[in-house]
Formats: C-alpha cells, sequence, structure tokens
C-alpha cells in the first residue's frame, strides 16, 4: 500500500509556531497538497461530500495540524496504565472501528504538534509512580505509524521513552512503514505490536489500511531491529470457516518470526464487539456491510458510565478464547496472553 497522502491539510493558528508544525507545512507545499487555515478543529469547514458515506470518504483524506489541548492522561486498562495522543484517528477505513463511538461527525485525522508539552507531562506521570515502572499506550486514539512519514514523530517518542529508566512505551499498527524507525535508539523500552487478523476479516472490513503480509513482514523487521514484539488480535469474528483461518494466520506468522524463539512476544485478544451508536454510524457510512450486529443474538455487556456493548455469548466467547489460546502455546510456547476480552 502506498504511504497516505490526505487531499488537504488544515493548520490550526498556533500550529506553525512549533518546529514540528513548519515542517509538515513544508512537507505539503512540496506534495502541492492543498493547504487551509482554521482557528480550531471544530471549526473544520468545507470537507466535500453529498452523504455520510462520501463526507466520511473525503474526511479520511483530511489532516488537521494543530496542539493538543488538554494534557490529562487517561487511565488505559488492560494494556497500559495511562495512554496519550499523537494523533486521533486514522487514514485507516475499518469498519468496525470502535472510534466510530467517539469520533462523532470529525473522523478526519488530526495531529499534534506540541510534542515537548507532551513528553513532559508524561515524566511527570512516570514521578508520580515512582520506583514503579509506568507504561503508556501511545495509539488508542489514532495510528501513528500511518503518519510518520510525515510527523516522524514516533520515532523521536520511542527515542524519549528510550531514556526513560522507568517509563515503557506500546504501540500498535495496522501499517507496514517501519523502516525509518528500525535504527532508532529504542533501548528496549518501546513494545511494538501488530494488529493482524485472519485474511477474511482483513479483506472484507480493513480498508485503506495494509494487507496482512506486509504486515507480518514489518513485524520481523521490527523483531530483528530487537524491539519488544507483541500482536493484538482484533476484533476475532467467528465468521464461515473461522477456525481455519485463524489456524492459517498463526502459522503464516511463525513463519514470519520463528527466529525470535527466545523472546517473550504478548498476545492480546479482543472479541468483536459494537454499541448501538456505533453501529448506527457504521450502516451509514457502510450500507453494505457484512459484519454481523444483531442485538438479539448477543449478550451485553456494560462498560463504563453504563455503556452497552453487545459481545458474543458466553460459550461462543469461551470457544474462541480456548481456540486462540491453544494455537499461541503451540506455535509460541514462550508467548504471552495478555489478556482476552
Amino acid at each position: 500500500m502506498k504511504l497516505w497522502i490526505p487531499d488537504r491539510v488544515y493548520f490550526e493558528s498556533l500550529a506553525l509556531e512549533y518546529p514540528l508544525g513548519r515542517k509538515i507545512y513544508d512537507f505539503c507545499q512540496k506534495k502541492n497538497i492543498e493547504i487551509l487555515k482554521t482557528t480550531s478543529h471544530n471549526q473544520v469547514r468545507g470537507i466535500p461530500g453529498e452523504n455520510e458515506k462520501s463526507k466520511f470518504a473525503n474526511a479520511k483524506k483530511t489532516l488537521v495540524v494543530g496542539t493538543k489541548k488538554s494534557l490529562k492522561l487517561e487511565v488505559c486498562k488492560p494494556s497500559a496504565n495511562f495512554q496519550f495522543s499523537l494523533m486521533t484517528n486514522c487514514p485507516g477505513n475499518c469498519e468496525y472501528c470502535y472510534l466510530f463511538s467517539t469520533q462523532g461527525k470529525r473522523p478526519y485525522v488530526r495531529v499534534y504538534v506540541n510534542t515537548n508539552d507532551l513528553f513532559e507531562t508524561i515524566e511527570k506521570y512516570i514521578e508520580k509512580r515512582l520506583p514503579k515502572i509506568t507504561v503508556f499506550e501511545a495509539a488508542s486514539t489514532g495510528d501513528p505509524l500511518a503518519v510518520e512519514h510525515i510527523t516522524g514523530t514516533l520515532k523521536k517518542t520511542i527515542e524519549f521513552f528510550a531514556a526513560q529508566d522507568k517509563g515503557r512505551l506500546r504501540v500498535v499498527t495496522k501499517f507496514a512503514n517501519v523502516d525509518s524507525i528500525l535504527n532508532a535508539a529504542h533501548n528496549r523500552h518501546t513494545r511494538f505490536r501488530f494488529s493482524i487478523n485472519s485474511n477474511y476479516v482483513i479483506n472484507n472490513f480493513e480498508h485503506n489500511t495494509d494487507n496482512l503480509e506486509k504486515r507480518l513482514s514489518a513485524a520481523e523487521k521490527i523483531g530483528k531491529a530487537n524491539y519488544p514484539l507483541g500482536f493484538i488480535i482484533a476484533p476475532i469474528i467467528r465468521h464461515d470457516n473461522w477456525k481455519k483461518e485463524y489456524k492459517d494466520l498463526f502459522e503464516n506468522l511463525h513463519s514470519h518470526i520463528n527466529f525470535a524463539k527466545n523472546e517473550t512476544i504478548s498476545f492480546e485478544l479482543i472479541q468483536h464487539r459494537f454499541t448501538s451508536n456505533a453501529k448506527k454510524v457504521i450502516l451509514e457510512r457502510f450500507p453494505n456491510t457484512k459484519l454481523e450486529m444483531d442485538e438479539n443474538i448477543r449478550k451485553k455487556k456494560y462498560g463504563k458510565y453504563g455503556r452497552v456493548k453487545y459481545i458474543y455469548q458466553k460459550e461462543e466467547a469461551k470457544e474462541i478464547k480456548e481456540y486462540i489460546i491453544n494455537l499461541i502455546e503451540n506455535y509460541f510456547p514462550n508467548g504471552k496472553v495478555e489478556y482476552f476480552t
């Protein structure tokens, strides 16, 4: 897949006061990308589209460059202690995306240029928890690797964490453009995870992302660059022939990273779920989706603030968990399942 290049870029008024903002501005000029100004991302106007589907598609080709106003970090269970944002939203176009519940009518990609402010905040959070190690997730609200060729902030963040004795970074991606971070001084303080899935799920639902083979090749490069390595299988979907396809997935994965026999490779397992609000948005943006979203055959799960998610029934979820964990144990005896949810 080609690197993502936006059709239009909006700059918030403060963005050009930062070196990174000026760097992105120069990038846009060289690429002849339309440059627009806005006082705030909330005031972005002029993204074309005659209906929800076309507006969404054009928003996914729109970048907003600004500053991160709130530097308060949210708890990020079960993957880390806290999460922070180098960006919000993602150039990928996954039909099941959990961000649909939070991005509202603003699915455009946003990047933040005040990274030093963010690093100062992270240092304070680390200090508060001393002598414990504090783990931070960098990809809860977007996929920073997808825009790394524009920003360079992921490499900068990796090298920042390399110098933190009690800080650790976790990042996850569905993209493969890892070459620029292979020589980063990471000090093994960043666990790089790849979101992978069956070919059925990737081919039907994960649009504008790199295919499985490219992700696995990128994971091989990352592992050989001595990063701690992990994989997220999400969402695990009970589609036709799902057991064979997930077995094929692990066979393929093993062929790429069998060099890491003595490494503890992490696995995070997430069954497919949806909310009523997300379902509504999905059907507006993907009216022909093949996603199964029938509340009548799902189990309700109550989350934060009483929000209801629809997950698989108990026995179905149990079968998924046992089957996938058995595959991990067979192919990766040193693998560590961090959670199943």
